[in-house]
């Protein structure tokens, strides 16, 4: 099928087409093929609903001409349902991998060469920012193709019901079972979480309604808009390594655009090359080996346990990302004087989008398990949540807070 796809889009005699298995594929398909012309790297993205939506996936050009490392597809189709880029194929392995690696054996001199990759990629997307921030109007925010990672899994597109989209058929009206407990979409959407003695503020049901309500592109605008990848999760970068150091490129802009609703340009990267590891989001058998979770329910109050913990890389990123990419950004819109008050709530709602409508995170509906459910829809609302007090993601917010 895909050969044939290949030659009716694209006119190529493929041969030895094979499809990658690979976790961190959540919404596309990769693999490669080969040609008399050489080999070549393949990947498509799908999205519910898509015919309906508004914009063009693919515009590497955008990254292009505002000088950031991307790769161009050698052949490209923007048609809906048939979305497929073609690249020549590069023997660098994706900084997801790199990555993976390290957490599950952590090495000092490659965890330093790689966040010193990150540190340099930040700096050219920061440079990119501060050249290319400008306000935008309300339309402007709504046509990114961005608003699909975010406000348009919580619809159903064509109508603007709510809740409806992924958000609907992931978890309304379903169980939600851990170790200890099963509760109800009901209890579970009310329930308030308890993580390591730490109390937050606002239930899973909250957040999704104030995610509605403020994650609305039309109330993007206010932060103005930038040249963004928009999706650069370490999957859609290679690390190329030469002479003791490594750079990072990127690949697949399926969401990049030149009015990204500023406070939304850093949360998929955020999330998915830190927070979402290590394990839980893309290797749930996993995790079950590696970490313990368990639950309780009493009163409206879920109490989780669990030794989850971000490995010393993923610390590094998470600091990394504060310091060179957040604090520069932030600072620079209160300089322009386009820095909502609100500004730590609509982050804070994106990061929690990210992982509860990336995939199914209920046991037993896809990949995870009861395990591996409690950590990540705990992890979701800890940082989508302030807590009572401190955790470990008040500490980021706060390193990234302009003076």
């Amino acid at each position: 099928m895909l050969a044939d796809l290949l030659a009716d889009l694209f006119g190529i005699a493929s041969k030895n087409v094979k499809i990658n298995y690979d976790q961190y594929s959540l919404n596309s398909l990769n693999g490669f093929f080969e040609t008399e012309d050489g080999e070549f790297f393949f990947k498509f993205h799908q999205e519910e609903g898509e015919e309906a939506m508004s914009g063009e996936y693919y515009r590497a050009d955008i990254l292009a001409r505002a000088g950031l490392p991307v790769d161009q597809a050698v052949h490209m189709s923007v048609l809906p349902g048939e979305q497929i880029l073609v690249y020549r194929r590069r023997r660098d392995p994706r900084f997801s991998d790199v990555l993976r690696a390290l957490d599950l054996a952590d090495d000092a001199a490659a965890r330093e060469r790689a966040v010193a990759a990150e540190a340099a990629l930040s700096a050219k997307v920061v440079t990119v920012y501060e050249q290319s921030l400008h306000p935008i109007t309300p339309e402007e925010a709504a046509a990114e193709p961005i608003n699909r990672l975010f406000f348009e899994r919580l619809i159903d597109p064509p109508t603007g019901e709510f809740p409806g989209g992924r958000l609907k058929s992931f978890y309304v009206g379903q169980d939600f079972t851990f170790p200890g407990v099963t509760l109800g979409w009901e209890e579970f959407s009310r329930a308030r979480f308890v993580v390591n003695g730490v109390a937050y503020q606002r239930s899973v049901g909250d957040l999704f309604a104030a995610a509605h309500q403020r994650l609305n592109p039309l109330r993007l605008a206010d932060a103005g808009g930038v040249v963004a990848h928009g999706d650069a999760h370490n999957a859609n970068v290679w690390y190329t390594e030469a002479d003791g150091a490594a750079e990072l490129s990127f690949f697949d802009p399926a969401f990049a655009g030149e009015n990204v609703p500023t406070l939304l340009a850093e949360v998929k990267t955020t999330f998915h090359n830190i927070l979402a590891h290590p394990l839980w989001l893309y290797d749930p058998d996993a995790v079950a080996e590696r970490y313990s979770a368990e639950a309780r329910y009493a009163d409206g109050v879920l109490s989780v346990e669990t030794n989850w913990a971000l490995t010393p890389v993923r610390r590094d990123l998470l600091r990394l990302k504060a310091e060179a990419s957040w604090k520069p950004l932030l600072t620079l819109l209160k300089a322009r004087g386009m820095l909502p008050a609100d500004w730590r709530e609509v982050i804070r709602l994106g990061l929690f989008l990210c992982p509860t409508l990336v995939m199914n995170l209920r046991a037993g509906a896809a990949r995870h398990n009861p395990v591996s459910s409690l950590i990540g829809l705990a992890n979701a609302v800890r940082v989508g949540s302030e807590p009572d007090g401190t955790d470990f993601m008040s500490e980021f917010f706060d390193a990234m807070t302009p003076d």
